[in-house]
């Protein structure tokens, strides 16, 4: 089944639909781009980080494609210093994206990927107010993974017609000894040490490439979890709350899996400004029970 027939079957709102499918429409223009766009650009983005050529370009087709639609209200990406609104959207909705993230991986051939979160107001709420999530992954296959809050999450593989077809329903993270760290082991907070041994002692796997929509994709198919603690040095975490931890965090819990700071749910987080950074902590609910109470002891 086609993405938009399913969508309908699922009763979707009929504006998420429409979101949704927009989004899907972009990925063969960002993919076309990955022959074309490669290296550096030179320009920093919000974090002060030199911006990938593209990066740039994956940010400018999903600004344009959203701004021409006018489906949204607000836009705020990992690429744009202030959020940006839509005059005369249809919707009062808030969106918020990194265009491609893991985009230096680009040039070994690695899987990258954009990843959305949808909000029904203002993007600066809770990730609990979230109305849906997707992320869209760029590897040997191209899929879409989403979920709408209670519908699911369902996984969706794309044809060489640029359409979207179901490839699995209802997602579910499955019980499993993979665990992905960012982080040097030397930086380490000693609670987050402890966690990390405890897993080790257990005999999870270490599985890291480095692009965090490629290992949470991972650990969401095969079980786990996926950290980028608080270290030394930036003892605020690395990753980012709303194009990175919110999104991500919204589908894994969907699926019956959990994210959080090491110390809350990362969905209960109110973020403060767009550039905010957070420890993310995202995967099974065993792993991520263990580090909230090895922290809190």
């Amino acid at each position: 089944m086609e993405l938009e027939d399913f969508l309908k079957t699922k009763g979707t709102d009929e504006n998420l639909t429409q979101l949704i499918m927009l989004f899907s429409k972009q990925a063969t223009a960002i993919k076309a781009g990955f022959l074309s766009a490669r290296g550096a650009a030179d320009t920093k983005n919000v974090y002060g980080e030199t911006q990938m050529a593209l990066d740039k370009r994956a940010d400018e087709i999903l600004i344009a494609a959203l701004k021409e639609s006018k489906l949204v209200s607000w836009i705020a990406t990992e690429e744009q210093p202030d959020i940006i609104e839509v005059k005369g959207a249809v919707n009062p909705f808030g969106i918020t994206i990194d265009p491609l993230d893991g985009s230096s991986l680009i040039d070994v051939n690695l899987a990258v990927g954009t990843i959305v979160g949808i909000y029904p107001g203002h993007v600066l709420e809770p990730g609990n107010t979230m109305l849906g999530a997707l992320y869209i992954l760029y590897g040997p296959l191209t899929t879409l993974t989403y979920t709408t809050t209670g519908s699911g999450v369902h996984e969706f593989v794309m044809g060489e017609d640029g359409n979207f077809t179901l490839m699995q329903e209802n997602l579910t993270i499955p019980e499993g000894k993979l665990y992905a760290p960012g982080a040097l082991r030397k930086d380490y907070l000693p609670y987050h040490k402890k966690f990390i041994e405890q897993l080790e002692s257990e005999g999870y796997k270490l599985r890291f490439s480095g692009s965090f929509v490629a290992d949470v994709h991972q650990i969401l198919h095969k079980g786990g979890m996926f950290t980028y603690p608080a270290f030394v040095g930036k003892e605020n975490g690395k990753l980012r709350l709303l194009f990175e931890g919110t999104p991500m965090g919204k589908v894994v819990t969907e699926a019956g899996g959990a994210v959080s700071n090491g110390t809350i749910n990362l969905l209960d987080v109110k973020p403060a400004a767009v550039s905010d950074r957070t420890p993310i902590y995202i995967g099974g609910r065993k792993e991520i029970a263990l580090i909230e109470s090895i922290k809190r002891s």
